[in-house]
């Protein structure tokens, strides 16, 4: 190939079959509809209720939406996962980890009931989801993994030892498997997040103090919103990312570099 070869439809995800975990809510939502308005069909797994909201947008955007009401730490979920997007789609051709949970104690208040569930659902269960998907991208030869890191896979963080701990396992994680699935050309990376205006941060942005220590430390001077990582979305998830592998992408508004 040559550079006359490439075309803007390396951006397409026409065809391909994305599973996002939590992808109904939150962030999650952001990433399902970046997906499908690329030309991915979704598969959707979470133990989130779902009101519609999400499959609705994803419809208007000329794709289409499955939706599987699962708790991804149970045992044996992943594989029922896969194997359902197969039998929906196919094909399992992109898988991004998104779902995940961050509780908050003081250092002498977090023990165990806090820790476990934070490792079995952030760490454990993209790992478990990963290693199923696998089974099915190694075949074909192809393949996207998308792991949703954190500003905490670089950094220490106050009041959820767990949640960087967590965070830097996945970015670990992330290398690791780069490292024994890239021969297969299935790719590998992460997104790390900086600061986001969402309902989690509602209470910082409330506070004026809270607030501007936050944007004191972001270069762009602003907090980041959910379509600043959209594009990123479909980039790693894209042809267009073939030879990028490994990678932790922070969208932070330059905050790592203050």
């Amino acid at each position: 190939m040559n550079i006359t070869d490439f075309e803007m439809d390396f951006f397409s995800l026409k065809g391909k079959a994305a599973i996002v975990t939590g992808g109904n809510t939150g962030l999650g939502r952001a990433f399902a509809l970046a997906l499908a308005k690329a030309g991915a069909k979704l598969f959707i797994p979470s133990i989130a209720e779902d009101d519609g909201t999400t499959q609705q947008l994803i419809e208007e955007a000329g794709s289409q939406m499955t939706f599987m009401k699962a708790d991804i730490t149970a045992e044996g979920m992943p594989k029922k996962i896969i194997a359902a997007c197969k039998e929906a789609y196919g094909s399992v051709d992109i898988v991004v980890n998104s779902a995940g949970i961050c509780k908050i104690a003081d250092v002498e208040n977090f023990g165990r009931n806090e820790w476990d569930p934070m490792i079995s659902l952030n760490l454990t269960a993209a790992f478990e989801l990963s290693y199923e998907a696998s089974k099915e991208m190694i075949p074909q030869k192809s393949g996207k993994i998308i792991n949703i890191c954190s500003l905490f896979s670089f950094l220490g963080g106050q009041w959820s030892p767990a949640y960087a701990a967590t965070k830097h396992g996945l970015a670990g994680f992330t290398k690791a498997y780069c490292d024994e699935l890239a021969q297969y050309n299935i790719q590998v990376n992460g997104i790390a997040p900086g600061y986001y205006a969402t309902d989690i941060t509602l209470e910082t942005r409330s506070n004026p103090e809270t607030n501007q220590r936050v944007l004191d430390h972001i270069p762009a001077n602003r907090w980041g919103e959910t379509l600043d990582l959209m594009g990123t979305t479909v980039f790693l998830a894209s042809r267009a990312s073939d030879y990028v592998n490994g990678h932790i992408l922070t969208v932070d508004g330059g905050y790592l570099v203050r």
